[in-house]
């Protein structure tokens, strides 16, 4: 008679420790492959970043103050969303201008409160070499964001969107996210300059600061 006990799967707190062990190896297996990627990359196409990040680190500051502003420059992440006609993007489709990555949803608070000052900071220095690139993240009623911008007259931010969750999934595994909102300032040359978990008065004189200092703008 076959022992049955012999093919059946751990059970109990074994079981638990070892799938515990399984997610902690595929963690670190992702962040290996980030942290290779950019030792790689940063080298090359992130140096005059390095420029750019001096400028900004000295603005984190006041209402900015909880920025985390990089040692380095580093890769921005590879994401892909829609922009206002449903067309596929990614952040490497804005190289050559310095962008605000706003990740936001109507179910959080917080975003709703900071869109208008985004819509703000996009109206004051939005153009050619700059951009807040709100992406909306929502999964259910994915016809109410964009509604929701046109009631509260959100019109200088173009629409952004990623409604499958994959784009969250994929920075909550960098690290990049922890909850909503989070914002992340990607210079020119597609490289992450620094990140905000959480709100800020984006167009605040600290902000505007922040920014023009990563457009290499004096203040005014």
């Amino acid at each position: 008679m076959t022992d049955e006990t012999t093919s059946r799967p751990p059970r109990g707190p074994r079981r638990g420790l070892i799938l515990g062990a399984g997610a902690l190896v595929v963690a670190a297996l992702v962040a290996f492959a980030l942290a290779s990627r950019n030792s790689e990359a940063v080298a090359q196409a992130c140096i005059p970043a390095q420029e750019t990040l001096a400028r900004v680190a000295p603005t984190a500051t006041g209402e900015v103050a909880a920025v985390s502003v990089h040692s380095a420059p580093r890769l921005a992440p590879e994401i892909a969303f829609t922009g206002p006609e449903g067309e596929p993007l990614t952040l490497a489709d804005f190289a050559g201008k310095t962008v605000l990555v706003n990740l936001w949803a109507t179910w959080c608070a917080p975003c709703r409160e900071e869109m208008p000052a985004l819509d703000a900071l996009q109206e004051e220095l939005g153009g050619e070499e700059f951009e807040v690139v709100a992406i909306n993240v929502d999964t259910r009623n994915v016809d109410r964001p964009r509604a929701w911008l046109e009631e509260h007259g959100i019109d200088d931010l173009a629409y952004y969107a990623e409604n499958e969750g994959t784009l969250m999934q994929t920075l909550q595994r960098s690290g990049h996210v922890v909850g909503l909102p989070t914002t992340i300032l990607v210079g020119e040359e597609n490289c992450e300059l620094a990140v905000l978990k959480g709100p800020a008065h984006w167009s605040g004189e600290d902000a505007l600061a922040m920014i023009r200092a990563a457009l290499g703008r004096d203040e005014g």
